[in-house]
């Protein structure tokens, strides 16, 4: 196997405990690849996420361009894109947000997480932040990897499909933002990011 990392980096409001990070973290230790997973908690700055992600791919040493693979959920998934831009490296892309600075602006304010109890503020700036990382096209689609759900009840799968043209593309006819059947879809996710290569 030639990837020495895979990122996952989580949605908003998520964590390292959300159960397709802690499914794929599971693959990953029983196919003997559990020193090659990892999946930070993000700050709310996306600023913040973004130097956090180019710090992890750094320190391991990793060449971003055969040694590295992102897999991003929901604005997770936005921050892949950017980091995959900017790396070269591959990303797998599930429900990911596609303009999350507007997405976000309903979420101006103090916000509950999801698991472990506890809250972030959600800033003007932050959104702005967001704004700064946009990707305005992809480049080499087939370093990209989309598993978009048409029932999805918070992102619409047809920004998707637009916002990553050409790309592996997995389009599920029901499901839901989280992917709540994504075990079945694991293994090919996996094989996407551990081929190698950009």
């Amino acid at each position: 196997m030639a990837v020495k990392l895979v990122l996952y980096l989580h949605g908003f409001r998520s964590s390292p405990q959300s159960f397709k990070s802690k499914l794929l973290a599971q693959w990953m230790t029983e196919h003997g690849l559990a020193k090659s997973w990892a999946c930070p908690q993000l700050p709310v700055s996306p600023r913040e996420s973004a130097e956090l992600i180019l710090r992890l791919v750094r320190h391991s040493g990793a060449d971003p361009r055969t040694e590295f693979a992102l897999i991003g959920s929901s604005l997770g998934g936005y921050y892949a894109t950017w980091a995959a831009e900017q790396l070269g490296c591959r990303a797998a892309l599930l429900n990911p947000a596609t303009h999350p600075w507007t997405d976000l602006e309903k979420y101006l304010g103090e916000q509950p997480l999801w698991h472990g109890g506890g809250s972030i503020v959600v800033e003007l700036r932050h959104l702005q932040e967001l704004l700064e990382l946009r990707i305005p096209a992809i480049t080499r689609p087939e370093r990209y990897y989309l598993l978009a759900a048409k029932g999805d009840e918070v992102l619409d799968y047809c920004d998707m499909l637009a916002a990553y043209p050409d790309t592996h593309v997995r389009l599920l006819e029901g499901s839901d933002h989280g992917i709540s059947e994504f075990a079945d879809y694991a293994d090919e996710v996996m094989a996407f990011c551990l081929q190698g290569g950009g």
